[in-house]
């Protein structure tokens, strides 16, 4: 197949192919923009000769600890210059970058530790007590400490650990890469959120990366020096590989240990931030923020957006402040994004309310994938009518090896050829994809299928609502009934019955929330609204 019928002499070979790896665009930016900014956080500005030694001595100091080629070295560091510098200098000497949630209890910590096999780990000073305490939970040998230290933060080194900084002295800023030999080699380990049971390890090769940062810049139709804001926490699918791409480009990354309204506008007006990602409570929070923490700008930032389905009330809203929000879509498995809602020139005509319904959707595929679509439960493509549902099903090169130690898992989430999502989702006639939910979070009420994002949708056209999630809750009836958590914005009131009835007018009638409670709601370090933690409110909350 695709082969000539003489092919002597045209083997590969040294001159003609270099597996893949995002470690190659930092030793190329190097070269060209050695004078350029690449790291920014406070007084700590790097440029890319200086970024590439710190990175090389962090490499040699590793070697010299004794971390060998695949061993797994983790992290616990919130988004300062030493987790960026580890996405590079980790995987620079042979071995496997695991940057672990900072927001996780010291038991899962430990599990992650001990599953991963972890050597070495760079901890901030603020986490050093959760490392201690994972580590006293571990069933194997505990890993080497290594303290980094922000003198940024309010949190004074514990002197229990060799510090950053001290150990950084220890390399050599001309240390020799180990450049991975075949693509395919474990690049990074990152775990999954454990909801339902501990998490599983999700380990990305080197090839998968290289082609997230050259797609991303494509859909995000990105130029030289882009100023970019580390929103997504970087342990996060390491950042949605936003730290590999930026030297590709000669990207500046500027590194927010703290996201607050504040924080990122001061950001962009005082270090000219030209692109960010988050979740969509990043952008409510942007659009909801006191007239004090606002900085007038003169640019339009480029801003990806996932986690949930952005609701077409906060894209109406955000657009006039100078952002232009673009739907993304992924997992951690898909190493973050695979899906854009790529824009097309004829819907900037539409009504606006037609125009953030389309923003709103998950979108198409990005060009490092080979596809993704929706499939039924026989692996059949679902009619495009913008109606029946089938799960999201992805199949491209940035989707993981798999589940570290786990086979089953794997083998489970690959059958068919495609990688399942377990995401629920309708397209539309001209292939745009919808997530209508979760699986696990479908309402089915008297054999209607409701979808919670929908519902969701339809209330936060409140102008008193922040924030909201919906639900299911158990009913003697109907089996369940849709119930909305519902945060208000600052200084707004609300009752229940106004929201219901605000919802009736725009839901048909069984998709309406039978009950509202009001309170602050759940999140994730990323910005996730966690719904299981939502669910078991229902065994206490009064009928």
């Amino acid at each position: 197949m695709g082969w000539m019928q003489d092919e002597t002499g045209l083997e590969k070979c040294a001159a003609n192919f270099v597996p893949l790896t995002p470690l190659s665009h930092l030793n190329r930016a190097k070269q060209l923009f050695p004078n350029h900014e690449a790291v920014v956080y406070g007084t700590f500005r790097k440029t890319y000769a200086e970024y590439h030694a710190r990175v090389s001595r962090l490499a040699s100091a590793l070697a010299k600890a004794g971390i060998k080629a695949g061993d797994v070295v983790a992290t616990l560091i919130p988004n300062i210059p030493a987790q960026a510098e580890a996405s590079f200098g980790i995987p620079a000497c042979g071995a496997v970058l695991n940057t672990i949630n900072t927001r996780l209890e010291d038991d899962t910590v430990g599990y992650i530790f001990d599953h991963g096999a972890a050597k070495a780990v760079i901890v901030a000073s603020q986490f050093m007590p959760l490392a201690r305490a994972a580590i006293a939970k571990m069933e194997g040998p505990a890993p080497l400490i290594i303290e980094a230290h922000d003198p940024a933060s309010n949190f004074a080194p514990t002197g229990t650990a060799t510090l950053y900084e001290d150990f950084l002295a220890t390399g050599d800023p001309d240390f020799a890469w180990f450049m991975p030999q075949d693509e395919w080699e474990s690049l990074a380990l990152n775990y999954t959120s454990g909801t339902t049971g501990r998490p599983k390890g999700v380990v990305y090769h080197h090839r998968g990366a290289y082609l997230m940062t050259m797609g991303t810049p494509v859909s995000w139709q990105m130029t030289l020096y882009p100023r970019y804001l580390a929103i997504v926490p970087l342990f996060h699918c390491n950042g949605w590989n936003h730290t590999w791409m930026l030297p590709l480009l000669g990207g500046t990354l500027v590194c927010c240990r703290d996201v607050t309204a504040k924080n990122v506008y001061n950001a962009i007006a005082d270090d000219g931030v030209t692109h960010f990602g988050g979740a969509p409570i990043v952008l409510n929070m942007i659009v909801n923020a006191k007239a004090e923490d606002r900085r007038a700008f003169g640019h339009v930032v480029e801003v990806f957006t996932a986690g949930a389905p952005p609701p077409a009330a906060t894209l109406k809203a955000i657009e006039p402040l100078g952002f232009n929000v673009t739907q993304v879509y992924g997992l951690t498995e898909t190493y973050g994004h695979v899906t854009e809602c790529l824009w097309h020139d004829e819907w900037d005509a539409l009504p606006d309310e037609d125009r953030y319904a389309i923003k709103a959707r998950t979108g198409v595929l990005m060009p490092m994938m080979e596809d993704i679509t929706v499939l039924d439960p026989q692996m059949s493509q679902v009619p495009m009518d913008g109606a029946s549902l089938g799960e999201i099903m992805i199949r491209g090169n940035s989707v993981m090896k798999g589940y570290l130690k786990n086979p089953k898992a794997t083998a489970e989430a690959f059958e068919g050829g495609y990688f399942h999502s377990g995401d629920i989702a309708f397209q539309h006639p001209d292939g745009y994809i919808k997530i209508a939910d979760r699986a696990k979070d479908i309402i089915i009420s008297g054999g209607e299928n409701i979808s919670s994002v929908e519902v969701e949708g339809a209330i936060m056209h409140h102008a008193a609502v922040s924030l909201c999630a919906v639900v299911a809750m158990p009913d003697e009836k109907w089996g369940e009934v849709p119930c909305a958590f519902v945060e208000l914005k600052e200084g707004a009131s609300l009752t229940e019955a106004d929201l219901i009835a605000h919802c009736r007018a725009r839901l048909a009638g069984f998709k309406t929330p039978k009950r509202v409670v009001f309170q602050e709601l759940p999140k994730t370090s990323t910005g996730k609204i966690q719904k299981f933690e939502l669910r078991a409110q229902f065994k206490v909350i009064p009928g």
